[in-house]
């Protein structure tokens, strides 16, 4: 029996995270106004645009810290992320990392893979208790995807700058999130770090989708697949790298601005 050209076309895949005429209001200010987003699963998705654009107040809703004023935010198709609290959602596989790095610096770098990995026990339990070959395997496989594992003796606090980025990531990764949202994650770094960091993040998304709010555009030139530009609380244009640039609607309002930086 013969297939049709049209009986071979496949269904368009569940977006991973859908995004439906949100708004989010503070004291009559409004951050996000109808916004429509959406990313499917793997993508590597960086979101970029001018101060009060509204992309990391996208990133706080995302992960439970603001609710929404009105709109839907769906994850997985039918999971209503309004509904759940910060750590609810956490448990639902979204990740988020802050601007500034939240690591243990007076444990090890192990230990604080360990502490994430085990996050549901105390501190003290946590460290003392066995750990099994299963899990120091897992360890010692993040800590490599993080380019640590010639350092998992080391205190955190005397890693550099980036290494301690790099850390936080690698903790966010031992939980396996599906959604990784990452605020800034090259900001401050030298010019090495910055080129490790982007390898990175093209690294995991090969297995999970990633979010970047991020201000260096050279660093977005470099190392976005796909790019949103927010502006005024909307999405202002979405695609390629190429695209955003050749776009003059984003020139004039973000891309010709020199010196500018981001919310």
């Amino acid at each position: 029996m013969s297939m049709t050209a049209s009986s071979l076309k496949q269904e368009p895949a569940e977006p991973l995270v859908r995004v439906d005429r949100l708004e989010v209001e503070f004291d009559g200010f409004k951050a996000i106004r109808g916004l429509n987003f959406s990313l499917t699963s793997g993508e590597l998705r960086f979101l970029i645009g001018p101060n009060g654009a509204g992309k990391t107040t996208l990133l706080d809703v995302l992960c439970g810290k603001v609710k929404p004023s009105r709109g839907k935010v769906l994850f997985k198709g039918s999971i209503d992320l309004a509904r759940h609290q910060e750590h609810q959602i956490a448990e639902l596989g979204i990740g988020r990392k802050f601007q500034a790095p939240s690591i243990f610096v007076t444990l090890t770098v192990l230990e604080n893979m360990l502490l994430s990995m085990r996050q549901k026990r105390g501190l003290l339990s946590t460290l003392i208790a066995k750990t099994t070959p299963e899990q120091r395997e897992k360890i010692h496989h993040y800590l490599g995807i993080i380019g640590l594992a010639g350092k998992a003796r080391e205190k955190a606090g005397s890693l550099s700058h980036g290494e301690k980025q790099w850390l936080e990531i690698g903790m966010l990764l031992i939980q396996e999130p599906e959604l990784l949202l990452l605020d800034e994650p090259a900001a401050g770094m030298t010019d090495s770090e910055t080129e490790k960091t982007g390898e990175l993040l093209q690294r995991i998304s090969d297995k999970q989708t990633v979010v970047v709010v991020e201000h260096d555009m050279d660093f977005v030139r470099r190392f976005a697949q796909a790019v949103t530009v927010m502006h005024e609380g909307m999405v202002l244009r979405e695609g390629t790298m190429e695209q955003i640039q050749n776009d003059s609607r984003v020139a004039e309002v973000y891309l010709g601005r020199q010196g500018e930086r981001n919310d």
